[in-house]
């Protein structure tokens, strides 16, 4: 087994091993953040939360988005219209500016709702869980690509995580 100490820093050959060695850290993490960017293809974990996306033609221009969410039990998100005390952070979905492809209306959310009181929350609640779809609906003026990002918290009985941010990208064909 070969351990790698760093010479010290008052020898010239010692500051270059540890430039170097820096140079390659720093390689190493910018190649990670530039290959963790998601696309809405396929499919993306996000700890309890796992996302698949689709897209259907629906006529004259116009596409259904799909973001379908499974959670694993136990788990919720919050329905965009909540309710209770407005501190909620509901799921959003931002398209990046284009051209020629516009959104229409408001995103629509289906799946399994309850509405209760929360302790800590003031005012009823609605949350989502198990199998959630919200649906966009797009016109395009010519086959292209969507892209954006969807933001959303999910929570359980005792806690909620940090909101998640995740690119998305559809084909419209």
């Amino acid at each position: 087994m070969h351990i790698y100490t760093l010479p010290s820093l008052s020898s010239k050959q010692g500051e270059n091993d540890q430039r170097d060695m820096k140079k390659l850290l720093l390689l190493l993490v910018l190649a990670a953040t530039v290959t963790s960017g998601t696309t809405a293809r396929g499919q993306q974990n996000a700890g309890p939360a796992k996302w698949t996306y689709e897209s259907k033609k629906a006529g004259n221009g116009e596409y259904k988005l799909i973001f379908h969410l499974n959670l694993d039990k136990g788990w919720h998100i919050w329905s965009l219209n909540p309710g209770g005390d407005g501190f909620q952070i509901i799921p959003s979905f931002t398209m990046d500016r284009s051209t020629t492809i516009t959104q229409k209306g408001k995103v629509v959310e289906q799946g399994k709702t309850t509405t209760t009181t929360m302790e800590g929350i003031d005012g009823k609640v609605t949350y989502l869980s198990g199998k959630v779809d919200y649906t966009m609906t797009v016109v395009a003026k010519q086959p292209g690509r969507v892209t954006g990002k969807h933001t959303f918290q999910i929570c359980d009985d005792r806690q909620c995580l940090a909101p998640t941010d995740l690119n998305f990208s559809f084909d419209l064909k």
